[in-house]
């Protein structure tokens, strides 16, 4: 039994992967997501349209951050900062609107940040009365704005989390079966087999990721159409636009298996990578926790990660209608990092199909071993194999002439 507990011992430290996730991984994650892991939202972006927009901006404190004053527009223009994701609240002021209530006009895409929201307009109108004076409790002040939720007027989190989930069905196919898929066949022996046939890099990485293309591509439109029909998800924008965003992220995704199984021996190592990819692509991508409420020096993380993009294009279709124009950013490094990763996939897999001249020089083509001729029963001196076949040919013409014994 002793004998068997040193020697996993021994294989364990010589598994530095494993070293690794079972010591460094749970510390990192434990910072990240600990800083992450908020709901609360301290900082929400807001404009502020029509007359008076500069006077009714001052008016408003902590947590509404007002990022445009625009007193020459009104109630359209509101709307559309809110659809084009460049702010979570917009407050059209009573002249522009004709009355004599403020209008608030709230994303509720963004569930966490709308419900802080609600939560500030409450405490602020208890605060701040049309009379300057503390209103009764249960008392809405005569100036109390008309609060109005716009792409989730209910805040249902279906409506916010199914567009998500999509995207991370797309890791899970793209990376995590994606590279148990190669690994597996390296393990086989077929993929030494890729390597003698007259096949460009090019051409296997394309066969490797064509197939889970097409199974991620199914899983995405089921995934959807589970959401629309029977969770009642909104599908408010143009089906054009989501498609590319996703292709754009499937081709992200499946670099991502190549990747990980191009540097992975064996099917346990690929699972492990593809987990510490997978985990802060979900929790930190803004599909749970907003990007608002975290941390600055753990937030620039999320900016890597391609779920992140496709959360803001999959939310901003789907559920705001948005346009391709205020959604150029995602597009742009969703391509960006669709670039770096299948490049590198490619020359990963361009090393292993193609080694250099001087791997072939060195372990392929083995010299010629000299041989050793018999002369007179000792062991002569070491002769070329071309000597040694002129002499055997010598020898078997001295045996064949006359008064030789067959």
């Amino acid at each position: 039994m002793w004998a068997m507990i040193v020697k996993e011992f021994r294989q364990l430290r010589r598994d530095r992967r494993t070293l690794a996730m079972m010591f460094v991984m749970p510390v990192v994650l434990l910072v990240v997501f600990g800083y992450a892991a908020s709901f609360d939202v301290s900082k929400i972006p807001t404009v502020v349209a029509g007359p008076q927009a500069a006077r009714v901006a001052s008016t408003l404190g902590k947590p509404f951050d007002v990022v445009t004053t625009a007193p020459s527009e009104g109630n359209a223009w509101a709307r559309d900062q809110l659809r084009d994701g460049k702010a979570a609240v917009a407050v059209v002021t009573p002249a522009a609107l004709g009355g004599a209530r403020p209008a608030v006009l709230i994303d509720g895409s963004q569930l966490f940040t709308a419900r802080s929201t609600l939560t500030a307009l409450s405490g602020l109108g208890r605060k701040t009365p049309a009379a300057g004076s503390p209103a009764q409790p249960g008392q809405p002040s005569a100036a109390a704005p008309k609060v109005t939720i716009l792409f989730n007027p209910k805040l249902r989190t279906a409506d916010i989390m199914i567009p998500g989930l999509a995207g991370v069905i797309l890791v899970f196919v793209g990376t995590i079966v994606t590279s148990l898929g190669v690994v597996r066949e390296r393990q086989s022996g077929t993929m030494e087999q890729l390597a003698v046939m007259p096949l460009r890099p090019r051409d296997v990485f394309l066969g490797k990721i064509v197939p889970y293309f097409a199974v991620a591509t199914l899983d995405l439109g089921i995934v959807l159409g589970v959401g629309v029909a029977i969770f009642g998800v909104p599908f408010r924008g143009s089906y054009a636009i989501f498609a590319l965003g996703a292709l754009l992220f499937l081709f992200v995704t499946l670099g991502l298996g190549v990747l990980i199984s191009s540097v992975s021996q064996n099917q346990g190592q690929a699972i492990q990578m593809a987990v510490m990819v997978m985990l802060p692509q979900i929790l930190l991508s803004g599909l749970i926790f907003p990007l608002s409420a975290i941390v600055a020096g753990v937030r620039w993380i999320s900016y890597v990660l391609p779920l992140t993009y496709f959360v803001q294009i999959s939310r901003g279709v789907m559920l705001r209608a948005e346009p391709i124009g205020p959604l150029w950013q995602p597009f742009l490094f969703l391509a960006l990092l669709g670039a770096v990763v299948v490049t590198l996939a490619t020359l990963r897999f361009r090393a292993y199909l193609a080694p250099s001249a001087r791997h072939l020089r060195a372990g392929r083509q083995v010299p010629p071993q000299p041989v050793t001729a018999d002369s007179g029963g000792g062991l002569g001196a070491p002769v070329p194999a071309e000597g040694a076949a002129e002499g055997a040919a010598e020898r078997a013409a001295k045996g064949a002439g006359p008064g030789s014994t067959q």
